[in-house]
């Protein structure tokens, strides 16, 4: 994420008139001085702010480069990983997959990971996700647990997440009823499950992803990529046309993540392993 031009009272005092709650992130146990413990929480309250501030301000999904490298895979500006396709609406019903949260490692600059899985947004405009961000803010991590029925606003689930956490998310859907749900098996607190509802004529369902992405902003442009060393996708599923399989079921399309001259790579999925797993490689934030 880049830095909010806010001062934290304002940001946090907007985010929680919009009925957001904010605590503190990261660890759960804050040690030093007690001036320590409170520019700590302040620091994480301010982190949350602009995170939910500047994720709600997102554009489209997925930013496709100029020309795709072929019929199988794709080049994004944003995204990387593997989404499965299909040109008919109403195709995929549930997506889903498990991980370990990555470190990321943070310089001054703010940058961010987002990790998930969900359904649409390969090839229209909306996306029904879930999963972790990894946010550098002032040069500290925090992580999250969120979904988002985008376009409207994401919404933060759990704020403990820590590196290594074990991270199983899914989309379901039922006719025009979603079910998105996320367990943390090591900090449960961040674990949760929403339903949500969506059209048929907004939602099409065409697509399942699992995805690496940097978010994409109207007034900022794409964020730095949080420098996550390699991040693995294992048990990745889909349900099509009331067939459970693996991602490899579906025509499934390698996604990398390319920086905006089309020059390099800033993030690359292996080939998949078994049919359902990958692993993530960062390359670069930019």
């Amino acid at each position: 994420m880049r830095r909010s031009s806010l001062v934290v009272a304002v940001v946090v005092g907007a985010v929680a008139a919009a009925g957001i709650a904010i605590g503190s992130a990261g660890s759960s146990s804050v040690e030093g001085s007690p001036a320590r413990q409170v520019h700590n929480r302040l620091l994480a309250q301010e982190a949350k702010a602009q995170f939910v501030h500047f994720l709600s301000h997102q554009v489209t999904p997925g930013q496709a480069a100029r020309a795709p490298r072929a019929a199988t895979s794709e080049a994004y500006y944003n995204w990387s990983g593997y989404a499965d396709t299909s040109t008919k609406n109403g195709a995929f019903t549930k997506v889903s997959g498990s991980w370990k949260e990555p470190t990321v490692t943070c310089s001054a600059e703010d940058q961010i990971l987002a990790a998930w899985v969900g359904i649409d947004g390969f090839s229209n405009a909306t996306v029904e996700q879930i999963g972790v961000d990894a946010q550098c803010f002032e040069g500290q991590a925090f992580y999250y647990t969120w979904y988002e029925m985008f376009p409207a606003a994401p919404v933060v689930i759990g704020q403990t997440v820590a590196p290594g956490d074990s991270i199983s998310a899914s989309v379901s859907r039922s006719s025009t009823k979603y079910t998105l749900k996320i367990t943390d098996s090591t900090h449960t607190a961040n674990s949760g499950s929403t339903t949500a509802t969506c059209k048929a004529t907004t939602c099409l369902d065409t697509s399942a992803e699992w995805i690496a992405e940097r978010p994409e902003y109207s007034s900022t442009g794409d964020v730095p990529l949080a420098h996550f060393g390699s991040w693995t996708l294992n048990n990745g599923a889909v349900t099509s046309g009331g067939k459970a399989g693996t991602i490899s079921s579906y025509k499934p399309v390698e996604i990398t993540m390319i920086d905006s001259t089309d020059t390099y790579d800033l993030s690359t999925p292996s080939a998949l392993s078994g049919g359902n797993s990958f692993t993530m490689t960062w390359d670069n934030s930019y």
